[in-house]
Parts: C-alpha cells; structure tokens; sequence
C-alpha cells in the first residue's frame, strides 16, 4: 500500500512531466521558438514549420493542454501565442541547457553555416555599438508581422523574400548587420548570401529579438517600446 507521502510525491512530479511530454515532440519545440517571435495564426505556424495546418492545429493543443500557449479565435482565424513571458524564457533557458550539454548542437550548427561561407557572425553588444554610433544599417529580415510584435531599435523591416526587390533603399557606403529569429535562423544567412553577391558589406548577428531582450536591451514595438 503506497504511502500518503509517496501519492504526494508520484502526483507532483507526475504535473511535472505534463511539460516533458509537451516538448518532446521536435515541431513543437519549433512552434514555441517561433511563437516567441509573436503572436501567429494556425495557418501562418504551419507554413513556417513546414507542417500541414491539421498536424500544426494538433501540436498546437498539446501545447495548450500543458498551458504553455493559448489560442483566440479572430474572425475565420485562430490566433496563438505563448501563455506568458516566462513560457519564451522557459524555451530560452532549454535552448541553452541543451548548447551546453549536447555537442551535437554545435556540429549540426557548424556543418549548415560553414556550408554556406563560414560568415563571421556579429555579437549583439557589437552591434549595439554601432546601431548607436549610427555606423550600419539594421535589417529585420523576419515576416513583417514579427517586426510588428517586437524589434530591434533602429531595425529597417525587410524580409528576406523581398531583399532582393528593395536593394535600392539600402546604402552601399554602409555596413549592413541582418538578423533574424536567433542563432539557428537561417533567413539572415540568406540575406547576407545576397547582399554580398550584390556588392553591400554584410554580416548576420546570432542575437535575435529574444536573445536581445534577455539581455535587458530594450525591444522596439510598431508605437510602442519597451
């Protein structure tokens, strides 16, 4: 006969591992990822993730069974987002557990960007330099619906599917910086690909919008800072 100390025990834990199982699937770590970003609908989340909107609508409710993201419906649309701030610093410090202890992260993140060039990548504290010293141009090169939910001070929103028609707008005797969602995005490394094909001096910054407001730097918002 088990203990009212052990049932107290099995059942605590037992909510503890509500929130394993929610993350053990790959796609939902990536939906949390990009719902740190902002808001999103279901149909916006699943062209992101590359899933098909019935797979992301299911992923999506085990998220929200755990009460890691809630969901409002929008006229014909459901919008998600993430329960509250501390579901994105949640993920963060996952993100940063799984760096530290699995080398494996490196690799595959070392293989992918010295495919591409081996670009150097700018540290945000660099970059905040010289965004205040006026030295380059910022490009937010994430859907514009992310630059709306929150961005870096300064940034110039040009996503990365419309780089190539907005090239004009952008100076050639300054220093372009791209960033994207974080470390693991690729659309900064793209943007970059192509403005230096186009003769522009770039660089990606590793530091997205998350990693800029865990640092304490203040995040621009459309109307709104903070």
């Amino acid at each position: 006969m088990t203990t009212p100390q052990r049932r107290f025990k099995d059942a605590i834990y037992e909510q503890f591992a509500r929130l394993g199982k929610a993350i053990s699937a790959p796609k939902r770590l990536e939906l949390l990822d990009l719902l740190c970003q902002g808001p999103r609908t279901v149909e916006s989340l699943a062209e992101q993730a590359a899933l098909s909107i019935a797979n992301a609508s299911q992923h999506l409710q085990v998220l929200r069974a755990a009460r890691l993201v809630d969901g409002e419906k929008k006229g014909t649309y459901v919008e998600y987002r993430l329960a509250d701030d501390e579901v994105c610093r949640f993920f963060f410090a996952l993100r940063g557990l799984a760096e530290a202890r699995l080398s494996e992260v490196d690799q595959v993140a070392r293989a992918y960007f010295e495919q591409r060039g081996a670009m150097e990548a700018v540290e945000g504290s660099e970059l905040l330099r010289r965004v205040r010293a006026g030295e380059v141009t910022v490009l937010d090169v994430r859907p514009a619906e992310e630059y709306r939910a929150g961005h870096i001070p300064g940034a110039l929103s040009v996503p990365v599917g419309e780089l190539e028609a907005r090239l004009e707008e952008l100076r050639k005797d300054r220093e372009v910086v791209a960033y994207c969602r974080g470390p693991y995005c690729v659309m900064a490394v793209e943007a970059v690909d192509l403005l230096r094909k186009k003769g522009f001096r770039a660089h990606r910054m590793k530091q997205g919008v998350v990693e800029w407001r865990a640092r304490g730097w203040r995040v621009q918002r459309e109307g709104a800072r903070e």
